[in-house]
């Protein structure tokens, strides 16, 4: 397939906007040639109002990428993996395993492509930590993943709905990034929850793993952003700050660079399209459920935005 491939992005919201938009036009790899939103729109790109009449009448572009929040993703993505077109899905990937396995056994059947992605783990730091952790034993490790809801989910309910997952979905963020890097896999033994009693999902959470890992994760941090994980060897320590953008070994900055996450998914998604292979790595999506699962329930005070 040379030249640019169109794509269709559904879900004109913030991290389209914000992410998906800028990448996409500054790729070469790419040509935004449709959009599908209730209300966002795109200067100068033909919009839709609705995904099938998109399909029907532009049969001309093979990739459609999904920005559309957790809970209605499913339909969309069947939608486009049955009319033959390639699927690219914001993460998380949907609001249950079993709907990212359905869409994955149904992208095999028809030969195209599905992409889970994890934008974390395109981080300027992350390769260069799971290089480093490779050939090291872990001895203990934490995650500190803290921000503020209203900043970055400002007036999103859905975030708060059943299939949100409330602070799990930005923390899920640091969990592709552990389970991209860690040289052996760990699992969850124990969760605590905390719920604000008008809500149905957490607000903030602390995870203990296997392997002497553990996490915290918070929506409610005012202020500056944390989003950090240091992991001790026996050979060395490594912090990732800034969300993976920053890899600092013993103490001494090694890596650090400019926010690229989005432009490399979107050359993977080329490279994967033009390869005909698919990649959905549900590992970050397992540490979620194993959360919800063995989470101990505590209510806490009540959130409004």
């Amino acid at each position: 397939m040379a030249g640019p491939m169109k794509v269709a992005l559904v879900g004109i919201g913030k991290i389209a906007v914000d992410q998906h938009v800028p990448s996409i036009s500054a790729s070469s790899d790419w040509e935004l040639a449709a959009t599908v939103s209730r209300k966002g729109k795109v200067e100068g790109i033909e919009a839709f109002t609705d995904f099938a009449q998109m399909l029907a009448a532009r049969p001309d572009i093979p990739v459609v990428s999904l920005c559309l929040p957790p809970q209605p993703r499913f339909p969309y993505a069947e939608a486009a993996l049955k009319a033959g077109r390639h699927v690219m899905l914001e993460k998380p990937p949907g609001q249950s395993l079993a709907e990212v396995h359905a869409l994955e056994a149904l992208a095999r059947d028809m030969g195209v492509t599905l992409y889970a992605t994890w934008h974390s783990r395109m981080a300027h730091g992350v390769a260069d930590a799971k290089a480093w952790l490779a050939d090291k034993t872990v001895e203990k490790a934490h995650i500190t993943w803290k921000e503020d809801v209203r900043k970055w989910h400002p007036g999103q309910d859905w975030v708060f709905e059943p299939g949100g997952m409330g602070i799990l979905d930005p923390g899920i963020n640091a969990l592709s990034i552990l389970t991209e890097i860690l040289p052996s896999p760990v699992h969850m033994t124990a969760a605590v929850l905390q719920f604000p009693e008008n809500r149905d999902t957490p607000i903030a959470v602390d995870l203990t793993f296997s392997g002497g890992v553990t996490a915290q994760f918070d929506w409610r941090q005012e202020g500056p952003q944390t989003w950090d994980i240091e992991i001790q060897t026996n050979n060395g320590t490594l912090t990732l700050h800034d969300g993976g953008a920053r890899l600092v070994i013993d103490g001494v900055e090694a890596v650090a660079g400019p926010d690229m996450e989005y432009p490399r998914l979107y050359a993977r998604m080329a490279d994967l399209v033009r390869s005909g292979q698919s990649d959905v790595d549900l590992a970050p999506m397992v540490h979620v459920a194993d959360a919800l699962t063995l989470g101990k329930r505590v209510v806490t005070d009540p959130f409004y935005f």
